[in-house]
């Protein structure tokens, strides 16, 4: 028999009753009832349940047994009574009988417990990340990433890529963040970068004729963190293609991970519709270049409602150049109630509120006899002269009527569409109320309501100002509000491209010119696209969003060094800088550089939304902590002033 098994704790069942089996593992849990010990043991692959009476041998030392100890036993397989049976584990219907115990590795007392949901602050997870990760849903959580990783390389193969590696010590790289840099020994002064992406040794490639290039690619930014993303290293399944248009690398890319959400999301409804939407436009309708389509909200602009309005702040606000307000529709929420938490957390956001009109069931219900008047009024034509003469003598003798006299006046000026208008305004059997709806007044109120499409039971939201002012916090409240009303579909992953990117934009203080999004995207229109206005020139660059997550991001490359130059150019950059900073890319590109394009889906991301996981540390092996520390190895550490020496280094203390 083998040292440690015969079997895994996952693989005995009712056919091997009778069999003399080893089985090694970690003690998950220990119950004594009544002088027979019951152990569940536990191994990567599954529990197996095994007992111990005084008729053992080993009875004494497995009294001594505790949680976490790492022990093998012999035994013999028995079937357990029909009434003791656990289905919810294969092998629930067997239990083996211990003959003999060995302890390969005792522990001490647990700092967490790895059996049950206890929670433990992160602090002491990540300290003592190898007893957290032998829980269940961390176990779990790793195979699924192990699996996500297998699955997106065969798809990627299928579709003819070959995987090759690029260096991890190089220069820095194009991306816009942070590098780690690494000190030369040999070469004093000077320091090497982990690269941020593969970025331009993947473009270097294509140069060199590798058509189809892929890689499962650890990357190294030095970011603050968040939940969604690590403060060090990452991993991202890494693409790039030759002779390729956009539509082709979404083409490609999509069913690669279309196929990975089917295959690995628990049933969840993977959406097949991928729409394009601008940047330009997710930033209006959804506050966000990451939009969470499973949300059905879109906000729209609707300033010409309160140009020259009764409501002073928006009508003033519209008179300075750039602003402009938007309304966030609100299916549902058409109570006080819900409006003023709303209200509530925009000042929690830093606002000073948000405006809002909601549309209620009228108190007063329309008497009986002005019923047939209304209904009369609503369907009120050119044609009707002797009717119109007829319902205006009514309106007069119900002067009293709120409403009654503008009504009167509209059927004189036979301006029909308004009497419609004002009729439905004043004597439906709802009305809208708030604030807002009363300092705008019921014709641009209505007209607000008809623009969103929204009606009784309902809430419309309202933000002004220069819009990267408040977009951000129009796009967190649009989350807020399908949350809270029950509109975001969670049992589904709905995905958008978003295209079109700015490459240029303009610093509001100084009135510089610089790059917006990366500035290695090819320009739509090439170069005669930077020869007019820099700030209308859109890129080749785009983003895949699902559920409120960047997946995905890339580009078609910009591969002439003309149009390099000029668009650095634009931004302030002369050409000996660009050949100073990117000198191998720049020369590489003047030996005939095909063009290219290709993308980077984050794995840890996409892992953690299959996981159903709100933080990436959870689908991370051994991450660091919010303050880019790992507790475990102790790192950052102080260098040995050995090892500075040889760097020719020297630590300057912080103040």
């Amino acid at each position: 028999m083998h040292a440690f098994r015969s079997h895994t704790c996952a693989e005995l069942n009712k056919s091997n009753v009778g069999d003399t089996v080893r089985l090694s593992g970690w003690v998950h849990r220990v119950r004594d009832h009544g002088g027979i010990l019951f152990i569940d043991l536990r191994d990567h692959y599954g529990i197996t349940q095994v007992l111990c009476d005084p008729d053992s041998p080993v009875f004494a030392e497995m009294e001594k047994v505790r949680s976490e100890w790492c022990i093998r036993i012999d035994g013999n397989v028995k079937a357990r009574d029909a009434d003791l049976v656990n289905d919810k584990i294969p092998t629930g219907e067997i239990e083996v009988f211990v003959r003999d115990l060995e302890i390969l590795g005792a522990s001490e007392e647990l700092p967490l417990m790895v059996f049950g949901d206890q929670e433990y602050p992160e602090e002491t997870r990540l300290k003592y990340r190898f007893l957290d990760l032998r829980r269940e849903v961390m176990q779990e959580n790793m195979k699924l990433r192990s699996d996500v990783v297998a699955s997106m390389r065969k798809r990627m193969w299928e579709q003819d890529f070959r995987e090759y590696q690029t260096p991890i010590i190089t220069a820095s790289s194009p991306e816009g963040a942070r590098d780690f840099l690494v000190p030369s020994r040999l070469h004093p002064g000077k320091f090497y970068a982990l690269p941020q992406a593969p970025q331009q040794f993947k473009q270097l490639m294509m140069v060199a004729g590798f058509d189809k290039y892929f890689q499962i690619a650890p990357c190294f930014r030095d970011e603050d963190p968040r939940a969604d993303r690590s403060p060090t290293d990452f991993y991202q399944l890494d693409m790039e293609m030759s002779f390729v248009t956009q539509q082709d690398v979404f083409d490609t890319i999509q069913p690669v991970l279309k196929g990975v959400f089917e295959e690995f999301g628990g049933g969840r409804k993977v959406d097949q519709d991928w729409p394009q939407i601008s940047y330009k436009d997710a930033a209006l309708w959804y506050g966000t270049d990451k939009p969470d389509l499973r949300n059905p909200i879109k906000m729209q602009i609707v300033s010409e409602h309160f140009r020259g309005s009764g409501f002073a702040i928006f009508a003033k606000l519209l008179e300075q150049d750039g602003t402009e307000i938007r309304a966030i529709p609100a299916p549902t929420g058409g109570s006080r109630k819900f409006c003023d938490r709303m209200n509530k957390f925009a000042q929690e956001q830093g606002l000073p509120g948000m405006g809002y009109i909601f549309w209620r069931k009228r108190g007063d219900k329309v008497d009986e006899q002005m019923s047939p008047v209304v209904a009369a009024l609503m369907g009120l034509t050119d044609d009707d002269l002797n009717e119109q003469t007829r319902l205006q003598k009514q309106l007069e003798e119900l002067q009293n009527t709120l409403g009654a006299l503008e009504i009167a006046k509209a059927i004189a000026e036979k301006n029909f569409d308004r009497v419609r208008f004002l009729t439905q305004a004043y004597f439906s059997e709802w009305e809208a109320a708030g604030p807002l709806a009363k300092n705008i007044g019921p014709e641009r109120t209505e007209a607000i309501r008809q623009q969103l499409g929204v009606g009784v039971g309902d809430a419309a939201f309202f933000l002004g100002g220069k819009p990267k002012a408040f977009e951000a916090v129009a796009g967190r409240a649009r989350t807020v509000i399908g949350d809270e009303l029950g509109l975001t579909d969670k049992d589904r992953f709905a995905f958008a491209w978003i295209v079109d990117f700015p490459i240029f934009q303009m610093d509001d203080e100084t009135g510089k010119l610089d790059f917006d999004h990366n500035p290695f995207s090819m320009p739509q229109g090439g170069m005669e696209a930077l020869e007019g206005d820099p700030l209308a020139v859109r890129g080749y660059q785009y983003d895949l969003a699902c559920n409120g997550y960047e997946l995905v991001s890339g580009a078609i490359r910009n591969h002439k060094p003309e149009i390099m130059f000029k668009a650095f150019e634009l931004a302030g950059y002369g050409e000996d800088e660009v050949r100073k900073r990117f000198g191998g890319m720049v020369n590489a590109f003047q030996y005939g550089a095909p063009p290219h394009g290709g993308c980077a889906a984050g794995v840890d991301r996409i892992v953690m939304l299959l996981a159903d996981q709100d933080n990436i540390r959870e689908v991370v092996m051994f991450p660091m902590n919010q303050r880019a520390e790992d507790l475990m190895m102790n790192a950052p550490s102080e260098p040995q002033n050995e090892q500075l020496r040889e760097l020719h280094l020297r630590v300057i203390p912080q103040e």
